[in-house]
């Protein structure tokens, strides 16, 4: 596992539109169809990937927590899947419904999503504002596997909690995410 720091998209950046295949329902769904009232999370992850393992609990209770309040959340997978068939969107559907993902995982086949945020890690989030404007991108919280912190969330919940109160997010409190590399296909 190469780790590799996300590419922190610019602050106001609005967000990339998109449609892709939802691995659980089985449904087309857009950028619109997950947008929530106050704040959008987007989440490029995968199913292998020992970051995005150790943080998939804290995600489930990220949705809990904040759905309610408006803000919606979608996961996406980005991964070579010939190459990385633990990724494939069956084993998508699989992982998601043994989870109990709350929110959708879309799979983005051509990789252009990915590009369009310029995700290059799992984990790898962008919280956008009510009105899909990009309010945050970094890490979840200070923990990664083996360096014994806690998974707390306590950097997207602050996050979260700041655009659903209107206030902005200074730039000097956003950590760069930190995961395995994106698997790209070959050019």
């Amino acid at each position: 596992m190469a780790r590799t720091d996300s590419m922190m998209m610019p602050l106001g950046t609005p967000a990339p539109d998109f449609t892709l295949p939802d691995t659980v329902s089985g449904r087309s769904l857009s950028l619109a169809d997950v947008a929530g009232e106050k704040a959008t999370l987007v989440m490029f992850i995968c199913n292998h990937c020992p970051y995005v393992i150790h943080v998939n609990d804290e995600l489930i209770r990220l949705a809990h927590d904040y759905q309610p309040q408006g803000v919606g959340f979608v996961a996406i997978s980005s991964n070579d899947v010939d190459n990385y068939p633990d990724d494939a969107p069956d084993r998508m559907t699989e992982v998601a419904r043994q989870l109990g993902y709350p929110f959708p995982y879309l799979y983005d086949e051509t990789q252009e999503v990915a590009k369009a945020y310029d995700a290059v890690c799992t984990p790898d989030f962008f919280l956008f504002d009510g009105d899909l404007k990009c309010a945050y991108r970094g890490q979840l919280d200070k923990s990664r596997p083996k360096n014994g912190e806690p998974v707390t969330g306590a950097d997207m919940r602050a996050a979260l909690d700041a655009v659903i109160a209107g206030e902005i997010i200074p730039d000097d409190v956003q950590v760069p995410s930190q995961g395995c590399n994106i698997k790209w296909k070959a050019a």
